[in-house]
């Protein structure tokens, strides 16, 4: 089958890849299998300095590869630059810090000596999706590459360039062929590949769909598994917040990356109290985003990943409605030759809608009034999802406290769901589970080995 890179803001098929043959993904995992013999027994200090190397790579050609992300997907291009950057940090991040993170634990048991060893468990096979193709790659390679893993990845089919550049990138900064491998493949066939018995763990960023089903073929094979799904992030605007900053910061969190986002705010919830307010001032905000070419600095709103994407959560808000929901503001596709959607607000969005529990993966807000503060930790528990969230207040304990009630892996104060290289990013509840980035990121594909030193002493 062909893998098509298509230009989202213009709907014109860039370049057409052809799969690799079952042979060619055997000797793959062959290649991983025998590069992991001798990457394990590495050092640190050379681990180190392969990320240091692609981090300085990154940087050196974050244009190229933010043009590159721009053309596949859609991403505003200094949206791009941003996460090429953001990328960096992270192969930095692990290079500096990974092999404190792997130190043996000393454990004090009552009788004789005992430590815990950090070793690598083998091959990996890594999932990724198309809305942050280096950023998604740069979390799951990076810590695993310090822990001496070897990895295959099969990435999103709408973004085979940036694959394709990836591996590329690896192997100009002098990683041994058989360390990072791109598989141009499909995703059932990445599903199938989880029983082969050379593979040891399956992460995978993506749908609930497909997260369960590499889940299931995990399970069957007893494989250790992380996943990162969707989400549906909750925006607490509470009584005592600045407006003007919460407002800002809404259309940040709810429009950055086109709205293509697992940890967007795609839920404000306001109290009474300033509710009006607030729906007025990011309205406004709305309606006045400048929509345009992704390559132009001007945009403030792209396209999104296809022309498919754009359809669906065309159809999402019209069954929004259909169910009872109004349509405050957009509510279209545009007609610009490409994959554009509305700027979108919603209101009315009552449990019974057939799209209440849905995630709206693209650039629409759905607002809700509620009478107080627990009437917002209740609406925002009100979900499937569990991956992150916000609380906009100006007092940090009542914000603390309101955050400990809420039922997500992450929740942010005064700012909306974020990423960096030294905080923990994972869900709950139907967002997946396990951890990435941070120290958390690097113990999930490692052996916990003990190593015990008994007492010299008669055995009778």
């Amino acid at each position: 089958m062909p893998i098509y890179s298509t230009n989202p803001a213009t709907n014109k098929v860039v370049k057409i890849y052809e799969e690799m043959p079952d042979t060619e993904v055997d000797e793959a995992i062959a290649k991983s299998v025998e590069t992991f013999a001798d990457w394990k027994n590495t050092s640190y200090e050379e681990r180190a300095s392969l990320l240091h190397k692609v981090a300085g790579l990154l940087r050196e050609n974050k244009k190229d590869f933010a043009r590159l992300i721009t053309l596949e997907m859609g991403k505003l291009v200094s949206q791009a630059e941003g996460e090429i950057k953001l990328s960096a940090e992270i192969f930095d991040y692990y290079g500096n810090h990974g092999e404190a993170f792997l130190s043996d634990t000393i454990l004090h048991p009552v009788h004789g000596q005992a430590l815990v060893r950090h070793s690598p468990i083998g091959v990996l096979l890594g999932v990724q999706p198309w809305n942050f193709p280096f950023y998604q790659v740069a979390r799951f390679a990076a810590p695993n590459i310090m822990v001496g893993n070897t990895m295959l990845i099969k990435h999103a089919s709408i973004v085979p360039q940036c694959a394709i550049a990836i591996e590329h990138l690896f192997l100009e900064a002098g990683a041994p062929i058989g360390l990072y491998t791109n598989l141009l493949i499909s995703g059932e066939r990445a599903s199938a590949l989880v029983s082969d018995h050379r593979i040891k763990g399956v992460s995978l960023t993506g749908s609930e769909a497909a997260g369960a089903s590499i889940a299931t073929e995990a399970g069957k094979h007893l494989k250790k598994s992380v996943l990162e799904l969707g989400g549906s992030d909750a925006f607490i605007v509470l009584e005592d917040a600045d407006i003007d900053k919460a407002v800002g910061w809404a259309v940040v969190g709810r429009i950055n990356n086109n709205g293509e986002c697992c940890i967007a705010s795609k839920r404000f919830i306001a109290v009474e109290e300033i509710a009006d307010t607030f729906f007025e001032k990011l309205q406004h905000k709305f309606a006045n985003l400048v929509v345009g070419d992704p390559m132009d600095a001007k945009t403030e709103l792209g396209p999104l990943c296809n022309v498919a994407a754009a359809d669906h959560i065309a159809d999402q808000v019209k069954r929004a409605v259909a169910g009872g929901a109004k349509i405050s503001l957009g509510g279209k596709r545009m007609d610009q030759g490409g994959a554009y959607m509305e700027a979108t607000v919603l209101t009315n969005m009552l449990p019974d809608n057939p799209v209440y529990y849905e995630e709206f993966f693209g650039p629409v807000a759905v607002f809700f009034k509620v009478k107080n503060e627990q009437a917002a930790i209740d609406l925002a528990n009100d979900s499937p999802f569990g991956l992150g969230g916000s609380v906009f207040t100006q007092d940090i304990e009542r914000g603390k406290r309101v955050a400990d009630q809420i039922d997500t892996g992450m929740v942010f104060i005064n700012h909306p769901t974020w990423t960096q290289a030294d905080l923990p990013f994972g869900g709950t509840k139907g967002s997946g589970y396990g951890r990435e980035l941070s120290e958390l990121g690097i113990y999930e594909f490692v052996n916990k080995k003990l190593i015990r030193v008994s007492e010299l002493s008669d055995p009778f």
